[in-house]
């Protein structure tokens, strides 16, 4: 009887020990560094990237002419410290189980919050100019220097 109770009282020894010491494995709360507030170097500003499908639901894909076109007349007038074009290639499933496929142009943006009204003005002109459903819009925080 007194070997089982000894026993006992190691294997539950043995267990606490284990357990305490497993939990020491886990860091220490206070010793891990807070998420860094703003930028170490440059200034912190929003980059935003605007995808401006080149299909007509009805009519001829929006031609380089007319790309270029709102390019410059709209684009970059409002945002004259530089922008950048990429040619893309979406896709998506439709509803029907067919794969679609369109020409599209990424126009990103590296900007203050203080253009919001430019960058919205843009995504309505091009829908409303070019007969489009939308224009995707995708912002992240980043922090820029030259």
């Amino acid at each position: 009887m007194k070997l089982k109770t000894h026993k006992a009282i190691s294997a539950a020894l043995l267990s606490g020990m284990l357990l305490v010491s497993g939990c020491r494995l886990l860091p220490d709360t206070a010793s891990v560094a807070p998420a860094q507030k703003g930028c170490q170097s440059g200034e912190m500003q929003v980059q935003t990237t605007l995808y401006f499908g080149l299909n007509r639901p009805a009519g001829p894909a929006i031609s380089d002419a007319e790309w270029k076109a709102f390019l410059d007349d709209e684009v970059t007038p409002r945002f004259n410290e530089g922008l950048t074009v990429f040619d893309a290639k979406g896709q998506w499933l439709g509803r029907n189980g067919l794969i679609t496929r369109e020409n599209s142009k990424a126009l990103m943006l590296i900007h203050g919050p203080e253009r919001e009204r430019d960058v919205e003005a843009l995504r309505a002109l091009y829908t409303s100019r070019f007969a489009q459903e939308s224009v995707m819009r995708v912002d992240a925080p980043v922090c820029v220097a030259f």
